[in-house]
């Protein structure tokens, strides 16, 4: 039976991570061809070589505006020390838990472009649970290019206590569209996957590559496949069904970890008026671990 601990997060040092609302950072890069070809190739696709003027595909804006902290800033997770842009907030594990994501039709993303992301805390919210403390943190981020705006993105972060001996797992469940998928595809989420997202997105944090770390540590029995890589993993999944297509908006939430142990499952089902899909990811033993809509123009 899981033991609880004293909260980490008493109404002091909620007050003082709260005063982290509000606060914005500016950052721009240029959307350069190369990780849209290393994207394509990670995710086994036969596209085009990008040129100025590809469209960036839904989810692939992910490869720019990536943190470069020094070496000496990385803390024992392999994230960027706490504090800065993002509150300090002592809970130990560190997740993206979801996000929702507005397109504008008339202004995409491409490949050459000159982008400004502005991104802004919108809120941080503590909450203790049976599985421990847990704490929000949503943040805004516009992105904008010659012509405005051209993308908004809301981002989920979730922060959680320790694992604790003996704590269990939270009560899976099956997708509410369990059976009815129109599309499949299952995925392999090799060593080599995980890595070469990693290295897409200059993404550190040991949970992905270090597997003494992520079982010995944080708790887990695998390496933990990218939420934000299920996520691309759903929308490429659309691309491949209806490559006309365009995404106006997609709203994503995780709902289980995903590990590297065995093949997952991504899944999706077209609206009958077509404007909408619903997108869901599975782990082999069916489980919903990712849920998402799409919308499309």
């Amino acid at each position: 039976m899981a033991t609880m601990t004293e909260p980490t997060i008493d109404n002091a040092l909620l007050a003082h991570l709260q005063t982290w609302q509000g606060q914005s950072e500016t950052l721009n890069d240029t959307l350069t061809a190369t990780p849209v070809a290393a994207m394509s190739a990670t995710l086994d696709r036969d596209d085009p070589v990008p040129a100025p003027g590809t469209a960036v595909p839904p989810l692939w804006h992910w490869l720019y505006f990536l943190p470069h902290a020094r070496q000496s800033e990385i803390g024992p997770d392999g994230h960027p020390k706490r504090g800065g842009f993002l509150p300090p907030v002592p809970l130990p594990r560190r997740m993206w838990a979801g996000g929702r994501l507005r397109w504008e039709a008339a202004n995409p993303l491409q490949v050459g472009q000159q982008v400004q992301r502005q991104s802004t805390i919108q809120s941080v919210k503590h909450k203790a649970g049976r599985s421990g403390e847990l704490l929000f943190v949503l943040v805004e981020h516009q992105y904008r290019n010659a012509q405005g705006l051209a993308l908004t993105e809301e981002h989920d972060i979730v922060y959680r206590s320790a694992a604790q001996p003996g704590e269990p797992a939270p009560a899976p469940q099956k997708p509410p569209l369990d059976g009815q998928a129109a599309w499949s595809r299952t995925i392999v989420p090799d060593d080599v996957l995980l890595f070469r997202y990693s290295a897409l997105t200059f993404n550190g944090h040991r949970i992905h590559y270090d597997r003494k770390y992520v079982t010995e540590v944080e708790g887990y029995p695998g390496l933990i496949v990218h939420g934000p890589l299920i996520a691309t993993l759903l929308l490429d999944l659309l691309r491949r069904e209806l490559p006309g297509a365009q995404v106006a908006s997609f709203d994503f939430r995780a709902v289980r970890p995903t590990f590297d142990l065995h093949p997952f499952s991504v899944h999706g089902k077209p609206s009958p008026d077509g404007k909408t899909v619903e997108l869901w990811a599975q782990d082999h033993e069916g489980w919903l671990t990712m849920q998402g809509t799409a919308g499309l123009f």
